[in-house]
């Protein structure tokens, strides 16, 4: 009896100290099957008042994931991969697309509209490692195309 009960303060505890990371709206693009490259992208939430890093993803989906970054040099947009990425203390990092987002280099399969992601892990500078399952696969540039039209 003694024994259920420290296991269950020891899970217990190991759910208030993890946690502090929650990620929402993860999606990954869909290309042509001849592109041997896609990217993923999501909202990630930063629940404690400490600074944490994003610092890498990996996945079965391609060969190599890499964080990267757009920016404007020169009027021209340019794209980078950076060590990590902050998500302030009690805050919210948007990765999009024209912003940061997970390249995925080298596919191991083509990613069509519909299809879904089984899973991609993300790691957290505090420690969290996030594993998200089912992701769904989708068309960018029909949603991009669309915000265009109604501007």
């Amino acid at each position: 009896m003694l024994r259920k009960i420290f296991l269950s303060i020891c899970l217990l505890s190991l759910s208030l100290v993890a946690g502090d990371i929650s990620v929402s709206d993860a999606y990954v693009r869909a290309v042509p099957p001849h592109l041997p490259n896609s990217a993923s992208f999501m909202k990630i939430m930063n629940h404690s008042d400490k600074v944490v890093y994003f610092q890498r993803a990996d996945s079965t989906l391609a060969k190599n994931l890499e964080l990267h970054e757009h920016t404007m040099v020169n009027g021209m947009m340019k794209m980078q991969q950076v060590a990590h990425i902050e998500i302030p203390a009690n805050g919210m990092v948007e990765l999009q697309p024209g912003g940061y987002h997970v390249m995925l280099l080298g596919l191991n399969r083509p990613l069509k509209e519909g299809d879904i992601a089984q899973s991609i892990k993300l790691y957290f500078s505090n420690g969290e490692v996030l594993e998200l399952k089912d992701v769904p696969v989708k068309n960018v540039m029909s949603g991009m195309k669309m915000k265009r039209m109604q501007n």
